[in-house]
């Protein structure tokens, strides 16, 4: 996708929703000296050219139950068939994160599970089946930070 050209009230409302995604748009608006219906306007517009690509619920997985977080490096049988094994994994709902990537993999994804014998049988019984030659993993034993990216740091056009 094209870089889309943000003016100085694009990139204050968007550092503001990255720094607090629940603050209302009347805040922002207030904060920016525009209308709220201004900020509105310009959030559907970022949302339209996919700089906005949706809003989410941030859940701490091991309150849910889910223990184990690890990440997957993958080497297909047949490279050619990234698609057909992406298109798979989207309906495995532990699967939360997936990557085409360069180097050592053909791709990456993240995933949670219950605990590792959930994990193991994950990987038997839904990833194996997907024509995987190998894969490589590492599970991590705790997420030091997650962030949203550096908005207030990206250049005017």
């Amino acid at each position: 996708m094209p870089k889309t050209n943000l003016d100085q009230l694009d990139v204050n409302i968007l550092a503001a929703l990255a720094d607090d995604a629940r603050k209302p748009f009347l805040e922002i608006a207030r904060d920016n000296g525009v209308s709220g219906a201004a900020v509105h306007q310009r959030m559907s517009k970022l949302t339209r050219n996919g700089v906005v690509k949706g809003s989410q619920l941030l859940i701490d997985p091991s309150s849910v139950g889910y223990e184990t977080c690890a990440f997957m490096g993958f080497f297909l049988n047949d490279p050619s068939r990234f698609e057909m094994v992406a298109d798979e994994l989207k309906k495995i709902p532990e699967v939360v994160e997936c990557h085409y990537s360069t180097g050592k993999y053909d791709m990456f994804i993240k995933l949670y599970a219950r605990n590792n014998d959930h994990l193991l049988n994950v990987i038997h019984e839904r990833l194996q089946p997907l024509g995987l030659a190998r894969t490589e993993t590492t599970i991590s034993f705790k997420e030091v930070f997650h962030r949203s990216l550096p908005v207030k740091d990206t250049p005017i056009d």
